[in-house]
C-alpha cells in the first residue's frame, strides 16, 4: 500500500486538524481506508509499538473486550502498528482479538500522525480520534509504559 503522499511531522496531531488519509492492510490483508472508514462513523486509531508485547496486548484486549461500548457508541477502533499483516494475524488468532489491526509497514503513518519512536523505529503509543469530517476530535499520546484509557476514549466519542 502506498502512502507516498503523507508527510512526516515532528509533532503529534491535535484536535480541529485534518487527519491525514492513508490505506494500509489489514490482519486478513484486504485494503483499509481512513476516507472510507469515516463514513460508516467515527474512527479510533490506535497507536501501539509491537505485537506480542504486555501493553500492547493488555491495551488491544481491552478494545476487544469493550467492543460492545464502542459498536454502541457507533465507532470503529482499529490498531495500527509497524509490524507485518502476517504478524497481526497471528496476535489477533492468538489473543482473540476482533478488531482490525493495520500494517504500517512503511511508517509512512505512524510518521504523519506524529507517532513515530526512532530509538526503535516504530510506532509509538498514541490514540486519535477521528470524526466523520475528517478532522481530529481528540488524541493523546503516552509513554510505552501507560495503556488507554477506554471510558476516557469512549466519553469523547459522539
Amino acid at each position: 500500500m502506498a502512502n507516498e503522499h503523507l508527510t512526516p511531522r515532528e509533532s503529534f496531531i491535535a484536535p480541529g486538524e485534518t487527519a491525514p488519509d492513508f490505506e494500509l492492510q489489514t490482519q486478513a490483508r484486504q485494503a483499509w481506508k481512513l476516507s472510507d472508514a469515516v463514513k460508516a462513523g467515527e474512527v479510533v486509531l490506535c497507536f501501539y509499538p509491537l505485537d506480542f508485547s504486555p501493553v500492547c496486548s493488555t491495551e488491544m484486549k481491552c478494545v476487544t473486550d469493550d467492543m460492545a461500548k464502542w459498536k454502541a457508541k457507533g465507532a470503529q477502533v482499529v490498531g495500527i502498528s509497524c509490524d507485518s499483516f502476517y504478524a497481526h494475524k497471528a496476535w489477533a488468532d492468538a489473543l482473540g482479538l476482533e478488531q482490525t489491526l493495520l500494517a504500517d509497514m512503511h511508517r509512512a503513518v505512524c510518521k504523519a500522525y506524529g507517532t513515530y519512536w526512532a530509538d526503535l523505529n516504530v510506532s509509538g503509543r498514541a490514540t486519535v480520534v477521528v470524526g466523520r469530517d475528517g478532522k481530529v476530535k481528540w488524541s493523546q499520546k503516552r509513554e510505552p509504559k501507560a495503556a488507554m484509557n477506554d471510558a476516557e476514549i469512549l466519553a469523547a466519542l459522539g
